[in-house]
Order: C-alpha cells, then sequence, then structure tokens
C-alpha cells in the first residue's frame, strides 16, 4: 500500500515539476513586475488574456511554444498577463478583447501600435466628437476598415459598425446603458464562450461610452 502511495506522490511531484517547467517558459507578468521585466534589454510579446476565455485555451499551447522556443535566444521576452487579476496593466495599455498581443519594442513600455484594430480605435474618437453629416462620413469609413478584418477577427469589425450604428440611431447614451445591461449578464450563471462574447462587445463599447 505504501509502495502506491509513494509512487502517487513521486508521480505528482513529477506533473508539478513538468508544468513549472512550461510556465518558466512564458514569463508571468503581474502589475509588480511589468516594468521590470518589458521595455528593458530585450523586445517583449506580451499577450493579454483572461483565464475562461476561450481563444485564449486554443491558444496557451502554441504560445507555451513559441515561449521555449526564444527561452534559450533570449534575445525576445515572451510574456503574458491575466486581465482578471491586473486590470490597471491591461487597462493601461487599452485592451479591449481577449487574446490582445502586443510587441514593445527593446527598451520602450511603449507596445508598436499597428494594426487595423488601431485604426478602428482611432476612428472611434472620430466619431464620438463628430456631428450630423461628418458623423455619417465617418462612420462610412468605420465601415470600410471593419470589412478589412477578416477570419476570427472579423467579428471585431461587425462589433464596431453595429455599436456605432446603435449609437447614431439610439442616442450617445447607448454605449453606456448597453455596457451596464452586459454587467449584469456577465453577473449571470452563463458559459464561457457567452462571457467571452459579452465582454468583448462591452470592452469595444467602452470605446464609445
Amino acid at each position: 500500500m505504501w509502495r502506491s502511495e509513494i509512487c502517487l506522490a513521486l508521480a505528482t511531484l513529477a506533473l508539478f515539476l513538468f508544468a513549472s517547467a512550461l510556465a518558466d517558459d512564458v514569463a508571468v507578468l503581474t502589475e509588480e513586475n511589468f516594468e521590470k521585466e518589458v521595455g528593458q534589454d530585450r523586445g517583449s510579446l506580451v499577450e493579454f488574456y483572461a483565464p475562461w476565455c476561450g481563444h485564449c485555451k486554443k491558444l496557451a499551447p502554441e504560445y507555451e511554444k513559441l515561449g521555449a522556443s526564444f527561452k534559450k535566444a533570449k534575445s525576445v521576452l515572451i510574456g503574458k498577463v491575466d486581465c482578471d487579476e491586473h486590470k490597471g496593466v491591461c487597462s493601461k495599455y487599452g485592451v479591449s478583447g481577449y487574446p490582445t498581443i502586443q510587441w514593445f519594442p527593446k527598451g520602450s513600455l511603449e507596445p508598436k501600435k499597428a494594426g487595423i484594430v488601431e485604426t478602428l480605435d482611432s476612428l472611434v474618437k472620430e466619431f464620438i466628437s463628430a456631428e450630423g453629416e461628418e458623423k455619417k462620413a465617418v462612420f462610412s469609413r468605420l465601415e470600410e476598415e471593419a470589412e478589412k478584418l477578416k477570419g476570427s477577427t472579423a467579428r471585431y469589425g461587425k462589433i464596431y459598425v453595429k455599436a456605432a450604428k446603435s449609437c447614431m440611431e439610439k442616442g450617445s447614451d447607448y454605449a453606456k446603458n448597453e455596457i451596464q445591461r452586459l454587467d449584469r449578464m456577465l453577473a449571470k450563471s452563463i458559459s464561457e464562450a457567452k462571457a467571452d462574447e459579452f465582454t468583448l462587445k462591452k470592452n469595444i463599447l467602452s470605446t464609445f461610452a
């Protein structure tokens, strides 16, 4: 009996050590260590994620492999931030959906801004400040940019366009009211897929609020 218990204990320890080794390949970034790890003498690729996010779970194995491949080279830091635990960091870097991956050049704490989502965020700012016909013109540009999104990111564009259209039809309070509605839905017992969907909508709507 005692032998089987020892074997079980050893197996558990081995699994724990194996999991720890994998975890070490991707740096766990927090509000306390983010600026100590990122922006130093190497570039940093950082994933902002939520533990319940389905897309994040699918990405995790590949991201761990990426971390392992750069571990020996030490030329790039591969890191990740749990946005449920460290909301301040994620808010600071404008995370509006999960997973969000940003590149921080060597010696910089400012992510390199590029990509269609950043363009959409910029257009939303124009949309909010515009009036009348100008607002309609910005909306047409927003639609065109959203259509450029393909594959898994296409849903981002649809949410941006729907939010902008609803703001025009229902008034400036639409985004705030919809965020409150989504908060009530997220407080209920819902599936991970629904939580992922509602959180993405909420984060995008926050740019309109």
